[in-house]
């Protein structure tokens, strides 16, 4: 007899002639079930965790902190010209709004332009992506760019302490915002500082008013100090720091854009603030000893959003004048001064001065952000400084090091640095400035590069680790698949097995712990971190378990060596393919366009193979082809997606039409015999039977409070609490209700895609709303793509086919085991998961989350509550993927769990490929792109999961109407 071994082909199978027992084989059946269950539970754990490990090793070779503690400061040999430093950060503030005229020819800025010609120098401060508010303030404040380690904790905190100005000023006075102000004050002792509540923090208003109140606040502190003796005491210190954290803008440019006549006023606004905290400041202290530095955190790009290296997020406004500060240099040329210095994205910062701007006959000096720190010192001394102390965290980083390495490899290019040191000092006395100056700038690149190279000391071995892990993961992950969801486990091996696994399995788990043990104590001669072992512990527990299973690898290649030549050729065919696929996934993360092509060629291919398979009159393969048409066009759009609540509305019309043409497939399914599969009229009537309108009213409610809140907030009016109240209510009341709905697979995924649509529209902007239906519409063809090809499977099989399940004791009784060609159900939810990611924009990027989605349900700044809203938004496609993934393979009869398995291999294909694609050089920008891809991609194992946790309790309860099919014979 010759039944089908599902994933690897077809198989003899010798049927035993003793008669077993009936109560027997319902024991081992039952047993063998509750195995697999524990096993499974056990392998998904392992999953979890390996990638959770796994993942944090890029913070290990990527994003370790840069900081060295125990050294001391250098103290700079010459006596500051300033005795106070004011600092007014302008935060979101762009440099070409700032410098820029407006519509009638007149200047934003009247009062700081006038610095710019009389009294100080200018330039534009060119800042690191991420472009957000707490690294651009660690770079101005503290002098050197956020310390990596902070992405975990959302910027929200430090994890580490750091040197700043504030910590080496006598006293720092600061006024402004609570997310900013605390995080450098509230740990500083000589401090005095205030924040605005929350509260105010509201994008339904004009938040000029928020940079007002920290003028105000430190007017009233200047005003105090006339009468309390020992705040005048403690103002007249040396080594003063003001700083004004003026927010506007920034809220501003969220809400409103940075184009729009709310934001360009805030410019005037900051410009007037920075006139009278100056005019104020020398009234006061009447010394000339105070410097005044006015810039910005970042910008703001033309969507209100900030986060990526887009020069209208990098480019900011930097201005100078006071204590210590040149005056302004004329120059004829147009270009500014540093033409030649490369600054932190690894780009030449060289494009004229633009003409609009008025400033072409002053001499423009561009800086790196956290170059601002120390602008306010002597060149050469300053040079000199800032070179021995980055020499200082050098040296003490190589001894850190070296005294804890077995084997240390020295950074031979500083050997010398003592006698490079003493010459530096020798140019000095002898006053050749510009030799010193040279001289100390090459040690302290070469010190910087000796950082580096200690920085990534670790990555070779690292790198080498954690793929050897993946490795293993992949391995063994195929052999589970093999032995419980195919046909090929059982009396292939068990009886070579039977007699030499365990006795092997012993030794072989012994030799792994001894190795482990061996690693585990080389790591901690060497110091090394806690996560250390942890990779190398589960790359050795992995590679242990996949050379235990060294029978059943020796089985499998057996089986394989015995089949025919074409077999093999069909599944290297299917293998390539399915790489081709991943590597059409992977390069579509930098060329979303990818898709439009791959949805284009689908959708001919599919309809021309139902047009060719089916063989009566249909309609199917049209909509196949243009439903993947449709889609094809979001990948082509621009990921910034414009306000448009026309195309938000017309959307919902077409989102209720699609639930009434599937609404009408489902009452009309009892004429053709083709859709009782999808729709089954003998399984539970709803309880509701008015669910379906009250759905569709609920779609229409939320397109009626679309209009509604818009408008209300684009006139400038708060957020409606009966809106906001109305809003929550129907999102939240609106996903309850596929729960009631009818359990056939479609009047349950038609109650799905109505449920979801209401939030999904409430938190739409523009025209990722369209792609909402849009993906609706090809899941729905992907649904009628399987169901025809098990229709015609069905039709053409022999009446003498039986069940393999029958031989297959560890599956259930309503799945079959996997075919090779089931793969393409993981292959093209890969597919559609990762449109969902790239549909409607970058969701790697940081700047393609459009906060101004959330304004419908609420306005007042909170960053937790806004993010969760956003992320929500990006998952519910993914959603509506996985409800329709798990209904195809109840469709299909699939073990459900074997296919998730086979979406972590394909995922874990990509995750290694990423793994490689990570980039140490180039841009920040493609640096972080890269490291947030493999981060995107390994994490997609764990949130899937969750994801189908989540799905189960909407899908469970999905009933087929369709038999157990037989599997076919592959070749």
């Amino acid at each position: 007899m010759r039944v089908s071994d599902g994933i690897l082909g077809n198989r003899d199978i010798e049927r035993s002639k003793a008669t077993i027992s009936s109560t027997s084989t319902s024991t081992s059946t039952s047993s063998r079930r509750k195995w697999l269950k524990r096993r499974e539970t056990w392998l998904v754990v392992l999953g979890v965790i390996l990638h959770a490990v796994y993942m944090l090793s890029i913070f290990d070779i990527y994003f370790k902190t840069p900081i060295v503690h125990g050294m001391d400061p250098v103290t700079p040999r010459f006596n500051p010209p300033a005795k106070r430093l004011v600092l007014l950060v302008a935060d979101g503030l762009r440099a070409d709004k700032f410098f820029e005229p407006d519509s009638e020819g007149n200047y934003r800025a009247p009062f700081l332009r006038s610095i710019i010609k009389g009294q100080g120098r200018w330039g534009v401060s060119h800042a690191r992506p991420p472009t957000e508010s707490r690294p651009g303030h660690v770079a101005l404040i503290a002098g050197f760019y956020e310390d990596p380690s902070a992405v975990t904790k959302g910027w929200k905190a430090n994890p580490v302490e750091f040197d700043s100005v504030f910590n080496r000023s006598r006293h720092t006075i600061s006024f402004g915002s609570p997310d900013i102000v605390p995080i450098f004050c509230g740990a500083v002792p000589h401090s005095t500082w205030n924040t605005y509540p929350h509260e105010f923090e509201d994008f339904a208003t004009d938040a000029s008013f928020l940079d007002e109140w920290s003028f105000d606040q430190f007017q009233s502190l200047l005003n105090r100090s006339n009468e309390d003796s020992k705040l005048k005491e403690l103002l007249q210190q040396d080594k003063l720091v003001i700083f004004l954290h003026l927010l506007g803008c920034d809220s501003n440019g969220h809400a409103h854009r940075p184009y729009s006549s709310i934001y360009l006023n805030n410019v005037k606004v900051v410009d007037s603030i920075a006139e009278r905290v100056y005019h104020l400041v020398e009234d006061h202290f009447k010394d000339n000893r105070t410097a005044y530095i006015f810039t910005a955190d970042h910008g703001m790009s033309d969507k209100g959003s900030h986060g990526d290296g887009h020069p209208s997020n990098t480019d900011t406004p930097l201005v100078a004048w006071g204590a210590g500060v040149k005056y302004p240099k004329p120059i004829s040329s147009t270009k500014h001064s540093h033409c030649s210095f490369r600054f932190v994205d690894e780009h030449m910062h060289d494009a004229p001065t633009p003409i609009e701007w008025g400033l072409n006959e002053i001499e423009r000096v561009d800086v790196n952000q956290a170059d601002i720190a120390p602008l306010m010192v002597e060149e050469v001394e300053a040079v000199v400084s800032n070179t021995k102390q980055i020499l200082n965290q050098f040296l003490r980083k190589s001894y850190i090091k070296q005294s804890n390495s077995l084997y240390f490899k020295p950074f031979k290019q500083l050997a010398n640095y003592s006698a490079v040191l003493d010459q530096i000092e020798q140019l000095i006395s002898v006053r050749n400035y510009e030799a010193a100056m040279k001289l100390s700038e090459n040690l302290r690149s070469l010190a910087l590069q000796g950082l580096h190279y200690f920085q990534t000391y670790d990555w070779l071995m690292l790198m080498t680790i954690i793929t050897l892990g993946y490795i293993g993961w992949m391995i063994y992950l195929v052999l589970h698949v093999l032995q419980s969801y195919t046909s090929l486990p059982g009396n292939i091996s068990r009886k070579e097995q039977a007699v030499y696994q365990r006795s092997y399995s012993g030794k072989i788990n012994l030799c792994g712990c001894l190795f482990m043990g061996v690693l585990s104590i080389l790591l901690f001669l060497e110091h090394s971190p806690p996560l250390y072992h942890a990779y190398t512990t589960m790359t050795v527990f992995l590679w242990t378990r996949i050379i235990s299973e060294y029978w059943s690898i020796r089985a499998f290649w057996k089986y394989l060596h015995g089949r025919k030549f074409n077999y093999i050729i069909t599944l290297v065919a299917t293998s390539t393919v399915a790489l081709f696929i991943l590597e059409l996934l992977v390069n579509s993360f930098t060329d979303r366009k990818l898709y439009t092509w791959c949805f284009l060629t689908v959708g001919a291919i599919a309809s021309l193979y139902l047009l060719k398979s089916i063989p009566w009159r249909s309609g199917i393969p049209i909509f196949v082809c243009i439903a993947c048409w449709f889609l094809s066009i979001f990948t082509l759009m621009p990921a910034e997606i414009p306000d448009n609540n026309q195309l938000v509305i017309a959307s919902g019309a077409m989102i209720v039409l699609i639930g009434l043409v599937a609404r009408w497939l489902d009452l009309h399914a009892e004429r053709n015999k083709f859709w009782l599969r999808i729709s089954n009229h003998e399984v539970k009537r709803p309880k509701f039977p008015m669910l379906f309108h009250l759905q569709v009213l609920l779609v229409g409610l939320s397109l009626v409070m679309v209009s509604l809140s818009t408008s209300h907030r684009t006139e400038k009016q708060e957020l409606l609490a009966v809106h906001q109240l109305i809003n929550w209510s129907i999102a939240g009341f609106s996903m309850v209700l596929p729960l009631f709905s009818a359990n056939g697979l479609l009047s349950r995924l038609t109650s799905i895609f109505l449920g979801f649509a209401p939030p999904f529209l409430l938190l739409s902007i523009g025209y990722e709303a369209v792609f909402y239906g849009a993906l609706a519409l090809v899941l729905m063809a992907w649904i009628l793509f399987e169901n025809t090809v098990l229709y015609l499977s069905k039709v053409k099989k022999s009446s003498t086919s039986i069940k393999n399940v029958e031989d297959h004791l560890t599956l259930e009784h309503d799945t079959r085991c996997l075919q090779l060609s089931d793969v393409r159900i993981p292959l093209v939810f890969m597919v559609l998961f990762n449109v969902a990611f790239f549909g409607t924009g970058n969701f790697a990027s940081i700047a393609s989350f459009e906060i101004s989605s959330v304004y419908r349900f609420i306005t007042v700044f909170s960053p937790f509550l806004m993010a969760a809203l956003l992320i929500f938004k990006l998952f519910i496609p993914f959603l509506l993927v996985i409800c329709v993934f798990s209904a195809i393979t109840k469709l299909n009869q699939l073990p459900r769990l074997g296919c998730y398995f086979l979406v972590i291999l394909f995922s874990d294909v990509m995750t290694i490929h990423f793994f490689f694609l990570v980039r140490n050089t180039g841009s920040w920008m493609e640096i972080g792109n890269s490291i947030s891809h493999f981060g995107i991609v390994s994490a997609q194992v764990v949130f899937v999961l969750l994801l189908f946790a989540l799905t189960n309790v909407y899908t469970k309860d999905i009933q087929c109407n369709s038999v157990l099919v037989s599997s076919q014979k592959a070749m």
